[in-house]
């Protein structure tokens, strides 16, 4: 009989490491059923046509884990093709799950389809909203929270609750007569106000219990306008930005521009004395003040509030908002989704492989207005790049990065697995620009007045830059970022402000495989990106393919 031998200390460390990756490792498949259909709803006082989920606007929150494989079946009741996409879930190796409309053929009415992904390293917040026709006018958004897993403990206290906080302009008009506006040349008017999660002034409520702490998520879910976020006598503490932890500072209010997200903690007052408090969104830059406003009520508060709301940043305050988008810095002691430091990553380090100068503009093509990027403005095809690409139908010459003229083309950008990007927006334009790139988060290392040169590089944060996928470029100036393309697929950098995407300021960066000299040609194999899907929808020419 062979004895018992003791495990020496190396051993049982390396065996407990060995059982904390497997638990690490662990994951779970969730399921969701999602019903698409409209409802005839009333946020601001005028009845109009919304895109409901399940019944529910905004949607139902998408609660998951790291490392979570995700299924989303949606039926589409609509009366129009469908599509929804996943704002800032970076869909590692699946670009085909992206739900935007050269990765995805639509969902058809009265069809449906499952989208399939994994959350592989990932944490925070986010939002999903449909990418067609601009149907985010009518609805059919709603928030994701994407937790820790156990092992990984988040850089706070653990919160008493969470609260999904959507906030975003609403028109009272119609999606589909704005739309025909916008493809008329006529852009879209002023908001008619700004709603707190899909709902009206002091209509969302949020019940605070004494001394606690709240994690509110919000984001700006919005067509346009950019806002101001703010509750009335409770200081909020910044804590995460979509997926990435930040130095921990208090703001008396936070600029959050549209399609951005943010976590805060709020500790809720020991005693209310019979008060509840306003929350405010407003909007900022904008010719008219509009503002959101929801309460926080406790136990013992004795009906709405009272008084004048909280004051905000001045209405066309703009180094506010810049300085205040200066001083947030990623945190590079945190963990996030893996057991190691964030900052353990060193992207000021690595050899820019291409620097791409991108100045939107609006300019009129064809007798009418349209959204450009450097003199182009996207025209898409008649079958999703992603098909065109898997079936080898395309045909590149009408394939285009920048114009010497004002034009419309299918611009492709073209880039190998582990570039390293280097890209400048450039806004000449009077209005505050918000840029976001699917299947990424890149580091925002500089932003500034004026145009870009070389020597700003000088004044880059190489250290601890927030690392985020949707980014604002202020009137007149420029936001420089970095980005490791190491996410193979087709992916989407578009305006987020929905006139200029609908009307073409958007392009795709299509990220290869290693390029193979002796065969002359990029390889990728089936551990760089997913396969097509066994459910593919085929649409345009790859219909009967």
């Amino acid at each position: 009989m062979n004895p018992i031998r003791l495990l020496t200390s190396s051993e049982l460390c390396l065996c407990t490491c060995f059982l904390l990756v497997l638990f690490y490792r662990g994951w779970s498949q969730l399921f969701y059923d999602w019903t698409v259909s409209y409802s005839q709803l009333a946020p601001l006082g005028v009845d109009k046509q919304v895109i409901v989920i399940n019944g529910m606007f905004p949607g139902p929150v998408l609660y998951a884990s790291t490392n979570d494989v995700v299924n989303v079946s949606i039926h589409n009741n609509l009366r129009e093709p469908f599509l929804m996409t996943w704002n800032g879930v970076q869909m590692r190796k699946n670009s085909w799950q992206d739900g935007v409309q050269e990765t995805n053929c639509p969902i058809l009415p009265g069809q449906n389809w499952t989208y399939s992904f994994q959350l592989k390293d990932q944490i925070g917040s986010f939002f999903y909203f449909p990418s067609l026709l601009l149907h985010k006018a009518a609805g059919g958004y709603g928030a994701i929270h994407l937790n820790n897993l156990p092992i990984i403990p988040i850089p706070f206290p653990q919160p008493y609750k969470d609260y999904a906080v959507l906030i975003g302009d609403w028109f009272n008009a119609d999606y589909r007569d704005l739309r025909a506006s916008l493809e008329n040349g006529v852009f879209l008017p002023h908001p008619d106000g700004i709603l707190i999660n899909g709902l009206g002034p002091n209509q969302a409520r949020f019940e605070f219990e004494p001394s606690a702490t709240y994690r509110l998520r919000i984001s700006n879910v919005g067509l346009k306008t950019s806002l101001n976020f703010r509750i009335e006598g409770h200081p909020m503490l910044l804590v995460e930005t979509e997926g990435s932890y930040l130095i921990q500072q208090y703001y008396d209010s936070l600029d959050i521009h549209v399609g951005q997200s943010y976590s805060v903690l709020v500790t809720a007052k020991n005693q209310a004395n019979g008060k509840s408090y306003y929350m405010v969104a407003s909007s900022r830059f904008t010719i008219l003040e509009h503002s959101g406003i929801g309460v926080i009520h406790y136990p013992d508060s004795a009906g709405d509030p009272v008084g004048p709301l909280p004051l905000g940043p001045g209405l066309s305050n703009y180094n506010f908002s810049i300085e205040q988008a200066r001083s947030m810095r990623w945190d590079l002691i945190a963990s996030a989704a893996r057991p190691n430091p964030q900052g353990s990553y060193h992207y000021g380090t690595i050899p820019i492989t291409r620097t791409l100068i991108l100045e939107n503009n609006v300019m009129v093509i064809g007798s009418k207005r349209r959204f450009t990027i450097n003199g182009i403005s996207f025209m898409h095809s008649d079958t999703p790049l992603k098909l065109l690409d898997y079936f080898q139908l395309n045909e590149e010459s009408k394939y285009a990065a920048a114009a010497a003229l004002p034009s419309s083309a299918t611009s492709i950008v073209d880039a190998f697995y582990r570039d390293f990007f280097h890209i400048v927006f450039q806004n000449p334009l009077l209005e505050v620009q918000s840029w976001h790139i699917d299947g990424y988060n890149f580091f925002v290392v500089g932003m500034g007045w004026g145009l870009w040169d070389e020597s700003k590089k000088a004044g880059y944060n190489i250290v601890d830059a927030v690392s985020r996928s949707t980014v604002q470029v202020y009137p007149l100036s420029w936001t420089a970022i970095l980005m490791e393309l190491d996410n193979i697929g087709t992916w989407n950098l578009r305006s987020q402000n929905a006139e200029n995407w609908y009307l073409g300021q958007e392009l795709y960066i299509r990220v290869k495989g290693v390029w193979n000299w002796l065969d002359e040609q990029s390889d990728i194999s089936a551990r760089d990106e997913a396969p097509i899907p066994d459910n593919v929808i085929k649409c345009g020419r790859a219909a009967d393919l």
